[in-house]
C-alpha cells in the first residue's frame, strides 16, 4: 500500500483453513460474471448462516433431493431438540457451579485466614465449568448444511458468555476470549456439497457470534480446517461393514426421511440389501431409513460413547416396523422429551414429524407437558394436578386378541391414483362396453376419514377386485383406459412383481377382508333409541 510516496506494509491475517485448498476455475458467461460481481459487492457480514440450508435444497438436483431425503429444519424446530439435550443440562450445571462460586466468594470478601484459598476455589469452579464446555462435543451424523451444528455451537457460546458475565458479577476475573469453538461440533454428511456448506455455515456463525459479542476472532488461520465435518456414509462403509461414529457427548440431527417402499428405488437394491443384512436383528426389514440413525444413536448410548440424543423423525416412527427402534430405546435407556406429532411445512408441503430426545435425563416431558414416563408410541403416563403420576397403560405392550381373527382387517392399499371425481365416474356409468359389461361393476363411491369428519368430497374409485385378468379388465373401456394413463406409470419399478404386472389392481386388495364382508347388508340409517 502506497501513501505519500512511501510504502506501508499491511499485515493480513492467515485466512485459508481449507475452504480454498482446491481452487477450480469455473467457466462463466458474461452475464454470470456480472451477477457474481454484484453479489460480491453486497454486505454479507450479517447473513443468517442457517440460510445455507435453503441454499442446499435449492442447489440439489431434484433426483438427488429425493435420494438424500433432504429436509431443511427450521431453527424453532431445532431448538426443541437442542434445548433439552444441550442447553438445559448445561444451565443446570452452571446454576450449581454459580452457587458454589457465590458461597465461596462470600468467604473471600469476608477476608481473614483462608480468603485467598476461597478465591482460588471460586476461580477453579468457574474454570472447570468453562473447560467442560470447551471439551463438550456435539455430533450430527446426517448434518446436511450444518444447521443443527451451527445452532448447537451458538448455544454453547451463549452459555459460556453468560457464565463469563455471571462470574465477573460475582467478583472473578472474566475471560478475554471464548473457549467454545468449531471444534465442539462433529458432523457426518454423505453429500460433498452439503458437507462443504456445513463447514461454511459453522465458520460464518463462529465469526459473527464473536464479533457481535465483542470478542476478537481467532486468527492464523481465521478459518480453521474442519476435518471433523466428515464426508462419508453414516451407516455403511464401502466394504459393506457398519460405519463407526465418533464419540460425542450428545447426538442431534435430522436424519433423512425415506420410507421403506422408496428406499430400494432411491438407494439401489444392492445397498438396501446390504443395509438390511448388516442391521438385521436391530432394525426390522420394513422400517424407514430414519430408524437406522435412531438405532445407532441408541447403540452409542449403550456403549458409553454418548449421553443423550435428540433426533427428528416422521411421525410414522410411532408405529409398525419403525416403532421397534423406539421399543429398543425404551428397553435400554429412556425417552425423556418428545413432541409426538408436530406440524412442519417444508418447501410448501405439510409434513408431520416427531421430535424425540432419549438418554440420561431424569425428567420427562411430552408435547410441552411434564409426564412421569414416555412410552415407545410417544404416549405417556400423565402427572395429576397434585403431582402424583396417574395410571396409564403402555399400549405398546398390547397383544393381539385371537377373538379378533377374521373380524378386524387392514384396509386396502391402492398404490396409485385409482380415485376419480364424482362427475367423471357418473359419466362412465352409462358408457357402452363390449359384451354388455356395465361400468357400475368396477366404479363405485369411495370415502375415507376426511369424508366422515368433514364435507363429503364426492370421490369415486375404480376397483377391479383381487384377481381380474387384464383381458376382463380391458372390457370396461373408460375406467381401464383411465388407469392405464394415470396409474400404470406410477407402478413401474416397484419392488413386488405383482405391483408392476397387475397395475390395474390395488397393490393390497385384501381378499380375506372382502370374503369376510361379502354378503353383509348395510345397516338401516335409523336414529338411536333413547
Amino acid at each position: 500500500m502506497q501513501k505519500g510516496g512511501d510504502f506501508l506494509l499491511e499485515e493480513i491475517a492467515y485466512f485459508n483453513g481449507g475452504l480454498f485448498a482446491t481452487v477450480q476455475t469455473l467457466p462463466l458467461e458474461n452475464d454470470e460474471v456480472e451477477t457474481l460481481l454484484a453479489a460480491a459487492r453486497m454486505d454479507w457480514s450479517h447473513i443468517e448462516p442457517s440460510i445455507f440450508g435453503t441454499l442446499f435444497e435449492r442447489g440439489l438436483d431434484p433426483k438427488m433431493r429425493s435420494q438424500l431425503g433432504a429436509n431443511f429444519t427450521d431453527p424453532g424446530t431445532i431448538r426443541k431438540l437442542i434445548d433439552p439435550t444441550i442447553t438445559l443440562p448445561f444451565l443446570e450445571k452452571w446454576i450449581r457451579a454459580k452457587k458454589v462460586i457465590a458461597e465461596t466468594m462470600i468467604k473471600y470478601h469476608a477476608g481473614g485466614k483462608g480468603s485467598l484459598s476461597a478465591y482460588k476455589a471460586a476461580q477453579l469452579a468457574f474454570f472447570g465449568f468453562v473447560e467442560e464446555l470447551k471439551q463438550f462435543r456435539v455430533l450430527d451424523a446426517a448434518c446436511g448444511s450444518g444447521n443443527f451444528l451451527y445452532l448447537s455451537l451458538r448455544v454453547l457460546k451463549d452459555i459460556e458468555n453468560r457464565a463469563n458475565l455471571d462470574a465477573e458479577a460475582l467478583g472473578l476475573h472474566r475471560q478475554l476470549t471464548i473457549e467454545t469453538s468449531p471444534a465442539n461440533v462433529l458432523g457426518i454428511e454423505i453429500n460433498p456439497y452439503a458437507a462443504e456448506l456445513a463447514r461454511i455455515t459453522i465458520w460464518i456463525g463462529e465469526i459473527q457470534w464473536m464479533l457481535l459479542h465483542g470478542y476478537d476472532i481467532r486468527r492464523n488461520p481465521i478459518l480453521a480446517t474442519l476435518d471433523h465435518i466428515e464426508c462419508r456414509d453414516a451407516l455403511l462403509n464401502p466394504d459393506g461393514s457398519e460405519a463407526a461414529w465418533p464419540a460425542a457427548d450428545v447426538i442431534v440431527g435430522n436424519p433423512p426421511f425415506l420410507g421403506d417402499k422408496k428406499m430400494r428405488n432411491e438407494l439401489g437394491a444392492d445397498y438396501v440389501q446390504t443395509l438390511r443384512r448388516r442391521y438385521d436383528g436391530r432394525v426390522l426389514g420394513g422400517a424407514d431409513l430414519v430408524t437406522y440413525w435412531f438405532d445407532k444413536a441408541r447403540t452409542q448410548i449403550e456403549t458409553g460413547k454418548t449421553e443423550r440424543c435428540g433426533l427428528v423423525a416422521t411421525n410414522s416412527i410411532r408405529g409398525g416396523s419403525n416403532r421397534k427402534v423406539l421399543d429398543r430405546i425404551t428397553s435400554t435407556t429412556r425417552i425423556y422429551e418428545a413432541w409426538s406429532d408436530e406440524d412442519w411445512v417444508n418447501d410448501g408441503a405439510a409434513v408431520r414429524v416427531s421430535l424425540i430426545c432419549f438418554g440420561d435425563r431424569p425428567v420427562a416431558c411430552l408435547d410441552g407437558q411434564p409426564v412421569s414416563a414416555i412410552f415407545a408410541d410417544l404416549s405417556a403416563a400423565q402427572i395429576s394436578a397434585s403431582g402424583v403420576a396417574s395410571f396409564a397403560p403402555d399400549l405398546t405392550k398390547a397383544k393381539a386378541l385371537p377373538e379378533n381373527a377374521g373380524v378386524s382387517f387392514s384396509g386396502i392399499q391402492k398404490t396409485g391414483p385409482f380415485e376419480v371425481t364424482g362427475d367423471l365416474a357418473r359419466s362412465w356409468l352409462h358408457s357402452p362396453n363390449p359384451m354388455s359389461r356395465q361400468n357400475v361393476d368396477v366404479v363405485r363411491p369411495w370415502s375415507n376419514g376426511l369424508d366422515v369428519t368433514r364435507r363429503n368430497r364426492d370421490m369415486w374409485i375404480v376397483d377391479f377386485g383381487v384377481d381380474t385378468s387384464h383381458m376382463d379388465a380391458s372390457l370396461y373401456q373408460a375406467p381401464f383406459q383411465h388407469l392405464e394413463k394415470h396409474v400404470r406409470p406410477t407402478r413401474v419399478g416397484k419392488r413386488e412383481a405383482r405391483t408392476n404386472e397387475m397395475w390395474w389392481i390395488f397393490q393390497w386388495s385384501r381378499p380375506v377382508m372382502r370374503a369376510a364382508i361379502k354378503g353383509l347388508k348395510e345397516a338401516p340409517n335409523k336414529p338411536p333409541q333413547i
